[in-house]
């Protein structure tokens, strides 16, 4: 996997992703949610976004896709995962006002998160549309897949 670049990387996850959603659909919670309608972002290290809404309903994933890019951006600017972020914030534990993102900005649901690759780097990710708890696996079982594809 060193060998691959992060671009190759982020359109491997991207398809994983893409796969794994329809498995995902499967769980009746997840599908009463979603309604078939997702959205992830990708940014890595050096600010490049990519990611994809999917769904019958434009205007829905539209929204998803905007809650995504929020979790992901972030966790990008704060280093922090997005339900880890909002505990903090509103205990007041450590110095979170530094990073600039005010109440009404931040998103405390989980579902965005950094991804560390197996090469070092880190991309950030936001995913919206499914619950919270499936939010993040989805992307980290993505990324298990193909680094143990990389092998």
């Amino acid at each position: 996997m060193d060998t691959l670049t992060t671009r190759n990387i982020i359109t491997d996850l991207i398809a994983a992703v893409e796969n794994l959603i329809p498995v995902y659909m499967q769980n009746t919670e997840d599908q009463e949610r979603s309604k078939g309608n997702v959205a992830f972002c990708i940014i890595d290290e050096d600010g490049n976004v990519s990611g994809k809404f999917m769904g019958p309903d434009k205007i829905r994933t539209r929204e998803l896709y905007r809650i995504a890019w929020t979790k992901a951006s972030q966790v990008h600017i704060t280093g922090v995962n997005t339900g880890n972020f909002e505990k903090m914030y509103f205990n007041d534990l450590g110095n979170v006002n530094s990073f600039g993102i005010k109440a009404p900005d931040l998103i405390g649901w989980e579902g965005g998160q950094a991804l560390h690759l197996k090469n070092g780097k880190k991309l950030f990710v936001g995913f919206s549309g499914f619950r919270s708890a499936t939010d993040l696996e989805i992307m980290q079982k993505a990324l298990a897949y193909i680094e143990a594809r990389y092998q």
